[in-house]
């Protein structure tokens, strides 16, 4: 696995998530949860590019910690 593979993949995984919300009508008591599964599918991917310009270890190590609990 390369650095770009994990770039392509958060992509990836982004686009199939906004596909899947924009494909099904939800009710809109819903909308909150909805919006929040947007916001932290789409930031994994913007926290690893983020971690790959970080000026210190310590800071590509907290980018990575902020997209983990992102996925999770």
């Amino acid at each position: 696995m390369s650095n770009q593979d994990i770039k392509v993949r958060c992509y990836s995984f982004s686009l199939r998530v906004l596909k899947f919300i924009s494909a099904n009508e939800v009710e809109r008591k819903f909308n909150p949860i909805i919006d929040q599964l947007m916001r932290s599918s789409t930031s994994i991917g913007a926290n690893i590019i983020e971690a790959k310009s970080s000026s210190s270890k310590r800071e590509f190590i907290r980018y990575y910690e902020i997209a983990l609990k992102s996925a999770n």
